[in-house]
C-alpha cells in the first residue's frame, strides 16, 4: 500500500513536469506602431549630420570677459571632437589653460529625435557640476543654445546663451553670453577653433 502510494505520487509528479515542459512560453509580440516609433527615435538623421562640421582635431584660442567692459583674458587649447554611439552624439574633449591653470573639459552634443531639439552637456575641472543646454539649428551653419548651470556665488541656476558657427571646413566659433551684475546679457566668451593640419 505504501509502495503504491509513493509510486502513484512519483507518476503524478512526472506527469506534471512533462505537461509543464510541453507548455512553451509565448514570445511577446511588439505593437508595430511602437516598434516604428522606437526606430524613428533611435536612428540618426539629417539633424545629426548637421553636426559634422564639429568633428575633428582643433587648435583653439579662448577669449573670456569676467565683467562687461573688463579687459579680456586669453588662453589657448586643443579640442578633439568625434562621433560616438553610432553617430548619435558628438563627444568633445578639451585641454588648455585658464588664468595660468590647466583646464580640461568634456562635453556632448546631440539631437533628440523625440523632442525635436538639439542638446548639450558640459563638465570641466573648474567645477563639480554640469551645464546643460537645449538649442535649435539656426540659419546656415549656425546653432543657438540656451544653457543652465548652478552659479557658485548664489547657488541658483544661471542661464547663458550660446552660439556655435561653423565658418568653413577649417574654422568654427563658439560664443557665450552671460548675465552681468545688472542682469543684462554680455559677451563673456569666444572660442575660435582652427582645424589642425
Amino acid at each position: 500500500m505504501r509502495k503504491t502510494l509513493v509510486l502513484s505520487m512519483a507518476v503524478l509528479l512526472l506527469a506534471s513536469v512533462c505537461a509543464f515542459a510541453q507548455d512553451k512560453p509565448k514570445k511577446p509580440e511588439m505593437d508595430p506602431a511602437m516598434m516604428e516609433a522606437m526606430m524613428k527615435a533611435a536612428m540618426p538623421g539629417p539633424a545629426h549630420k548637421a553636426l559634422d562640421g564639429m568633428i575633428g582635431s582643433w587648435d583653439t584660442k579662448v577669449t573670456s570677459w569676467m565683467m562687461p567692459g573688463a579687459d579680456p583674458i586669453s588662453g589657448t587649447g586643443t579640442s578633439e571632437s568625434k562621433w560616438i554611439l553610432g553617430g548619435r552624439y558628438v563627444q568633445q574633449t578639451f585641454k588648455g589653460d585658464f588664468m595660468g591653470m590647466p583646464f580640461e573639459g568634456l562635453g556632448y552634443t546631440g539631437y533628440d529625435n523625440v523632442k525635436k531639439q538639439y542638446f548639450g552637456t558640459w563638465m570641466d575641472n573648474m567645477g563639480t557640476g554640469m551645464m546643460t543646454s537645449v538649442g535649435s539649428g539656426g540659419s546656415g551653419n549656425t546653432m543657438s543654445f540656451k544653457g543652465t548651470f548652478a552659479d557658485p556665488m548664489t547657488g541658483k541656476d544661471t542661464t547663458v546663451d550660446e552660439k556655435v558657427t561653423v565658418i568653413d571646413a577649417d574654422h568654427m566659433n563658439m560664443e557665450m553670453w552671460a548675465p552681468g551684475p545688472d542682469g543684462k546679457m554680455f559677451k563673456s566668451m569666444l572660442i575660435e577653433y582652427s582645424r589642425k593640419k
